[in-house]
């Protein structure tokens, strides 16, 4: 396993060691003490989550709030998703600044997202499995997120406007500018 630091503070992409011969492929998708050696980072997971999605459905740019703030380990299954996450932290010198990447069954890539971020992500493919361990519960009262197409935050989707599928939840969601962070 490899781990990538990004231009991010704190946000690192995870490069499994993939072994394939006649019968598959094997890789090991978390070591915790490689991540910690790595990354700094003491990480405990304490929930896994999974969703099914159709192409074109972008979901986020959701985050959690206060003492519910969550860190995600985030990969894809099956399919492709172009995956996002926007820093929060209003101290960081990338402060609304939004880091991309592909993940997909090929690569099998994944994405650490530390507290404090944002998002989000969207299937590329005509379905994807999406996969991600979270440092922290889900509480519905702290939950918030920002608009995918705030023009501050300037993310190529890679899709067409036409093409995005949200929730009725993700298009009411606020501009970066008027968070109350």
């Amino acid at each position: 396993m490899k781990i990538e630091k990004t231009y991010i503070e704190g946000c690192f992409v995870v490069k499994p060691k993939i072994f394939t011969d006649d019968r598959g492929s094997f890789f090991e998708s978390f070591n915790q003490d490689v991540f910690e050696e790595v990354s700094g980072l003491k990480v405990d997971f304490v929930q896994d989550n999974q969703s099914i999605s159709k192409k074109g459905t972008l979901r986020g740019l959701h985050f959690q709030k206060d003492e519910f703030a969550q860190a995600k380990l985030v990969r894809v299954i099956k399919g492709e998703v172009l995956d996002v996450a926007v820093d929060l932290r209003p101290n960081s010198k990338t402060y609304l600044q939004h880091f991309s990447i592909i993940l997909n069954d090929q690569n099998n890539f994944q994405l650490f997202v530390p507290r404090g971020f944002a998002h989000g992500f969207i299937t590329l493919s005509e379905s994807a499995t999406f996969a991600y361990k979270c440092d922290n519960y889900y509480h519905k009262s702290s939950e918030s997120g920002i608009m995918y197409n705030d023009p501050d935050l300037a993310i190529d989707w890679k899709l067409n406007t036409s093409e995005i599928q949200l929730s009725e939840k993700d298009s009411h969601l606020l501009h970066a500018k008027d968070l109350k962070l």
